[in-house]
């Protein structure tokens, strides 16, 4: 596979993004791109390696190593190399509808385990799948593909982020007649409302959701299952169902002082900022970081988005709160390839509030204790206590407080990116669809069957909170046993 040589004469080259100062300036994607050379020159690194964990897919000690998709990237890397685009792009497509987004947004778990980064660096797999697919747009390769003969089934697919798109994709391409039914006002779930436009714009999804309508498939939008349309509609009206209407139950501090205005949850903050930004209104936002001093409760990719978007928002100060410590800099001995290497980063967003601040904006092993407020009932600040952790016999993890390790921070804007709880209650409730004991849809893996005859689970609301390539993964996958449900047998992949 590519240069025989390559991971050696070669050395790795970063995704080159725009200055830090120029960016937080607006909210258009960070990303550079590199020349067809320098692509040839990167993907020259993928080595022979015999066994390509970064195609496996598979979970270690809870954490994902390699593609979800199960991605032929060692495939479409020798190709890039020799200069064959276009079939690199058939080869991507194969196993990943949508590689403009994971190209994007997904952290990557592929590159952790690559095997040239056993004793180097990782192949830039992500950079490369986005360069393939970006390629494939502008030459005109793709375009939309309506299936040749019709079934005459129609299926519902209830919620249009990467799992709905996905398994609303491989049924129309079998040649059922899909209706995607949306409750925002545009599709996308969280690749429209709860990524920021600065790692996915909104001009991607929107160019893939046209495809997709070119397609066949179709979209309908502002309307909420079980408010707007009868839960009990939908088995008369479709042949099949598929739910994926995601996680979004937001995991709350139940803190004293949480009544204060002025504490919002992340997601709320950052579907605002797109909402303003898709409307042209470049009124202040509902929830507007500018002027303030913001307090971002929780160190994750929700969270890192906060503080990117509040620095867009023009901020006066940010820190951001982490009660857990912050991972080593190089990967522990118990943290072996090819698992995620658990590993100290500095993710776009700190890298733009330490060039604005002066600082990285986030404090480690940090504890909330409450919310303060002022007489007209405004949020002021927090105030939190030190922690060091300890583990207990059983093998889990205590958070304990150290005496004298007592401050209070000021902020006049506090963002909880804490995390989700599983989807969300009224639509599962009408229904009386079952689930299981952390409150998501039950539902196995492989066949994807809710409780309800007819009705299939993917995504987020299935599996809990997870990437996005999870959700293409699921949604493929769903797509697959939805199909047999309904014609007897499947070709779909």
């Amino acid at each position: 596979m590519g240069k025989i040589t390559g991971f050696l004469d070669f050395a790795r080259q970063e995704t080159p993004e725009r200055e830090l100062e120029v960016r937080i300036a607006d909210f258009g994607e960070i990303y550079r791109s590199l020349s067809s050379e320098e692509l040839s020159t990167q993907g020259s690194r993928c080595m022979d390696c015999s066994v390509p964990y970064c195609q496996s897919g598979i979970l270690l000690h809870g954490m994902t190593s390699g593609c979800p998709t199960h991605n032929l990237i060692p495939e479409w890397n020798d190709l890039v190399y020799r200069g064959a685009w276009k079939d690199a792009l058939n080869r991507l497509f194969s196993t990943n509808n949508f590689p403009e987004f994971t190209g994007r947004v997904c952290p990557a778990p592929c590159e952790g385990s690559c095997t040239a980064g056993l004793h180097g660096d990782a192949v830039t797999i992500k950079q490369i799948e986005r360069e393939i697919v970006e390629r494939g747009f502008r030459e005109g390769w793709v375009q939309p593909r309506p299936p040749k003969y019709r079934t005459g089934k129609q299926v519902a697919v209830v919620g249009s982020g990467p799992a709905g798109l996905a398994a609303a994709a491989q049924l129309n391409s079998a040649g059922h007649w899909v209706t995607v039914f949306e409750r925002a006002d545009r599709p996308g779930g969280l690749l429209t409302y709860g990524i920021p436009n600065m790692k996915l714009d909104k001009d991607v999804v929107a160019r893939r959701v046209k495809l997709m309508e070119a397609e066949g498939v179709r979209f309908v939008c502002h309307i909420e299952i079980g408010v707007d349309y009868a839960v009990d509609g939908l088995k008369p009206d479709f042949d099949a169902v598929v739910l994926s209407i995601g996680a979004n139950k937001p995991r709350d501090l139940d803190l004293e002082g949480r009544e204060l205005a002025g504490i919002h949850f992340a997601m709320d903050f950052l579907r605002e900022n797109t909402r303003h930004l898709l409307s042209g209104d470049f009124r202040r936002t509902s929830i507007s970081a500018q002027e303030k001093h913001v307090i971002v409760i929780g160190g994750g990719d929700t969270g890192t988005d906060c503080v990117a978007t509040a620095l867009r928002q023009g901020c006066r100060g940010l820190v951001q709160l982490e009660v857990l410590e912050a991972n080593p800099s190089e990967r522990p001995s118990d943290n072996p390839w090819p698992e995620y290497p658990q590993v100290y980063k500095v993710d776009y967003g700190q890298a733009e509030a330490r060039n604005r601040f002066g600082q990285d904006p986030r404090a480690h092993t940090v504890a909330t204790k409450r919310f303060i407020g002022n007489n007209s009932g405004m949020v002021v600040g927090v105030d939190t206590i030190g922690v060091s952790w300890k583990t207990l016999a059983n093998g889990q993890r205590q958070a304990i407080e150290i005496p004298g390790t007592e401050a209070t921070i000021s902020g006049d804007l506090v963002l909880l990116a804490l995390g989700y709880l599983g989807p969300e209650d009224p639509l599962l409730d009408r229904w009386g669809v079952q689930r299981n004991s952390s409150s998501n849809i039950q539902a196995p893996y492989g066949s994807f069957a809710t409780s309800i005859d007819g009705v299939f689970a993917a995504g987020d609301a299935r599996r809990g909170q997870s990437l996005v390539v999870w959700a293409i993964n699921e949604g493929r996958a769903c797509a697959r046993e939805c199909d047999r449900y309904l014609m007897g047998s499947t070709d779909l992949p």
